[in-house]
């Protein structure tokens, strides 16, 4: 099963598929997920959101059963995911705990991202709204995504900003851990301002 394969490939804490197939939240969520989607294209809807939110009250991991997922997903710890009805995930994808793929609000129809194969989303990562994220990208923990990411970027901030193209560095690369400080650069933007303010008055 690739749900199982994909936690023993990417999780070094994980030891065998017996331990993953019944430790592990984040593997009864995605097989649950499979159930409902199945129905919710049945046209069962409402038991289909019945199974999805008792998966939720289990595991902490909500997953819409319209959401289309693909194969090889694994969601690392996973407490706190969301994952919207119109979303799209392809191979391969790989999320970590407090991830959000939602709707910004202003949409409709299509309201939830694309997710492109073999893509990383650190934890606590908000991607919202009708873009897709391109193959092999990776966005940084605690990032905002609020436009379309090209394949192979690395993206990082809030918001969100591509700092690593095809492996070539775009402005400051940063990796997840080392993350700006918006208050921080709130607080030096203000600063900046007054400066100016009090030059301007002074010259009077």
């Amino acid at each position: 099963m690739s749900t199982i394969r994909s936690v023993l490939e990417r999780d070094p804490a994980a030891r065998n598929a017996l331990e993953v197939l019944l430790c592990y939240p984040s593997v009864h969520a995605i097989l649950w997920h499979r159930v409902s989607h199945f129905l919710w294209k049945k046209h069962f809807k409402l038991l289909a959101r019945l199974i999805s939110q008792l998966t939720r009250a289990f595991t902490g991991i909500e997953i819409h059963p319209g959401a289309t997922i693909g194969d090889g997903f694994f969601i690392d710890h996973g407490m706190g995911v969301v994952i919207g009805e119109t979303t799209e995930i392809g191979d391969n994808v790989t999320i970590y705990q407090g991830v959000t793929l939602g709707g910004t609000g202003k949409d409709t129809g299509k309201r939830h991202p694309t997710i492109g194969n073999n893509v990383t989303i650190g934890s606590g990562a908000k991607v919202l709204g009708p873009f897709k994220v391109g193959d092999n990208s990776k966005i940084g923990a605690g990032s905002v995504v609020l436009k379309e990411v090209p394949e192979n970027s690395t993206v990082v901030g809030i918001p969100g900003r591509i700092v690593k193209k095809d492996e070539k560095k775009v402005g400051v690369d940063l990796d997840q851990i080392h993350l700006p400080d918006p208050v921080a650069q709130r607080f030096q933007e203000l600063t900046q301002r007054i400066e100016e303010l009090e030059r301007a008055l002074s010259n009077k």
